[in-house]
């Protein structure tokens, strides 16, 4: 290859059309060493920016306890990329580099990893309906796929649960958002149920009372709405009560097993049967039998 075919090689849309001869120049160089310290100042001004407006978004939740974190922290993160994106192409600019060309690459192999990491995505894209639609928020109690636990952390890919045990779960976002969510957090009042079998023998008018004075001496249950005492059933060994009450949600598990226990004693205390299954075996007369 000859001088002036290496020229023409050189001549290309990355180097403005420039020669060899013009790349040896001093004038040349010192453009390059020019351009080099532009874009480290463009470089550090996108960081800081970019920095400083995920803070300031960031921020604005922290001032708000209405406002939902991981809202406003992914909302940050898609602004400090976003920036740092547009610095990137200013300093590829400034090397005359034709930023439409390196977008459309950008584009090419997007797509290309997209159709590669499908799974992946799906993810993604769960999670941010998931951040934006706030079905469930850190902190809730919730029941998804199978799994109840309290919310821990709602990232892009993932969500993650802390059990009744304590333990870690880890569930994929696609399916959180593709699975029935039940929320036992969103509302501030729950209503407790229960089923308290008493005797045949026994006084009814007395067991429902018992059952009433118990669980409304408790200062967790609220008299209004007006708590519910019924004969639901007549059962094989029992006649049952069902017993509706309401009480705030953060206080649901511990009122409804604490109240098991007393309404028990009580009914004991009140000389009221609670009964148990029995069952009777007969067996036949093996002499009467022998005999005939």
């Amino acid at each position: 290859m000859n001088m002036d075919s290496l020229n023409g090689l050189l001549q290309t849309e990355i180097w403005n059309g420039r020669t060899l001869g013009d790349l040896l120049t001093l004038d040349f160089l010192a453009g390059i060493v020019g351009n080099v310290l532009a874009a480290l100042v463009i470089l550090f001004v996108g960081l800081f920016i970019a920095g400083w407006a995920k803070r300031r978004i960031t921020h604005i939740s922290e001032r708000y306890e209405q406002l939902d974190d991981t809202l406003f922290e992914f909302l940050g993160s898609i602004l400090r990329y976003a920036i740092i994106a547009f610095a990137f192409l200013f300093v590829l600019n400034t090397f005359g580099v034709q930023t439409t060309s390196v977008v459309a690459v950008i584009g090419a192999a997007g797509l290309a990893i997209g159709l590669a990491l499908q799974g992946t995505l799906s993810n993604v894209a769960a999670g941010v309906m998931i951040i934006f639609f706030r079905p469930i928020k850190n902190g809730d109690f919730v029941e998804v796929n199978g799994q109840m636990g309290t919310v821990k952390n709602i990232s892009l890919n993932f969500t993650e649960l802390a059990s009744l045990s304590n333990t870690q779960i880890i569930i994929p976002n696609s399916e959180v958002w593709g699975n029935t969510i039940v929320n036992y957090s969103i509302y501030p009042t729950r209503r407790a149920e229960w089923t308290f079998g008493v005797g045949y023998g026994a006084n009814l008018k007395d067991a429902e009372q018992i059952i009433r004075d118990t669980i409304l001496s408790d200062p967790r249950a609220h008299k209004t709405p007006e708590p519910f005492i019924q004969v639901n059933n007549l059962g094989d060994f029992s006649v049952d009560f069902l017993v509706r009450v309401w009480c705030d949600s953060g206080e649901f598990f511990a009122f409804q097993a604490d109240m098991k226990r007393k309404v028990k004693e009580a009914l004991d205390e009140g000389g009221v049967d609670i009964p148990f299954p029995t069952r009777t075996l007969l067996q036949p007369d093996v002499e009467a039998g022998k005999k005939d």
